[in-house]
C-alpha cells in the first residue's frame, strides 16, 4: 500500500461519516476489510508510523489547548483524530501546531479532537478478514515526546509557543 492509498482511505471514510470519529472508524473498517490481510496491516503499519510522528511536545501543547486539557490517554486519542483529518491538517499540524486554528477553523471540543476507535480499525478489519489479531507491528512508543518540554499550565508559555490557537482556545 502507498502513502497516497492510505490517505485516500483515511479521506473516504471521513467523507462517509460527515466528520463524526466512531463514524469515521466504522467506515474505516468497512473499507479495509474489502482489501486483502497483507494491505490492512501495511495500513496499520502506515498509521503507526504516523501516530508515532506525532507523539510531540509542541503537538501536545496544541491538544492541551484545542481540549482545555489532555492526559497522556487524551493525547493519544488526538493524534488518531488528528490522522483521520487528512494529510493536510494532519502535516500542517504536525510542522506548525499553532497552525491549527487556522486548519481547524469549526473545530468543536465538544465533538472533535478524540478518535480512539479510529486507531483500532485496521485491528478490527485484520481480525475480521482473518479471525486472528493484526500481528506485532514491532513499533514501542517513545517514552518521552519529541521536543523540549513546555509547562501546559502556565499561561504565558502557551501563549508565546501559540498565539493563534492561545487568541481562540487560551483559558485565563
Amino acid at each position: 500500500m502507498y502513502e497516497t492509498d492510505f490517505w485516500q482511505l483515511i479521506d473516504d471514510s471521513r467523507i462517509a461519516a460527515d466528520g463524526d470519529p466512531d463514524e469515521q472508524a466504522d467506515a474505516l473498517v468497512e473499507r479495509l476489510t474489502q482489501l486483502t490481510p497483507d494491505d490492512v496491516i501495511d495500513f496499520a503499519r502506515l498509521f503507526e508510523a504516523r501516530f508515532q510522528r506525532a507523539y510531540r511536545t509542541e503537538l501536545w501543547g496544541a491538544a492541551h489547548l484545542l481540549l482545555d486539557g489532555a492526559s497522556e490517554d487524551t493525547f493519544d486519542f488526538f493524534r488518531c483524530w488528528l490522522i483521520g483529518q487528512g494529510r493536510e491538517v494532519f502535516e500542517g499540524g504536525l510542522h506548525h501546531p499553532d497552525d491549527l486554528a487556522d486548519l481547524l477553523s469549526d473545530f468543536d471540543e465538544e465533538e472533535d479532537g478524540e478518535a480512539e476507535d479510529l486507531g483500532y480499525a485496521a485491528d478490527e478489519a485484520h481480525e475480521q478478514l482473518t479471525g486472528l489479531p493484526l500481528p506485532d507491528l514491532g513499533t514501542p512508543q517513545p517514552a518521552v515526546p519529541e521536543g523540549e518540554p513546555l509547562d501546559f499550565e502556565d499561561p504565558v508559555v502557551m501563549a508565546e509557543h501559540y498565539p493563534k490557537l492561545w487568541e481562540r482556545y487560551g483559558r485565563s
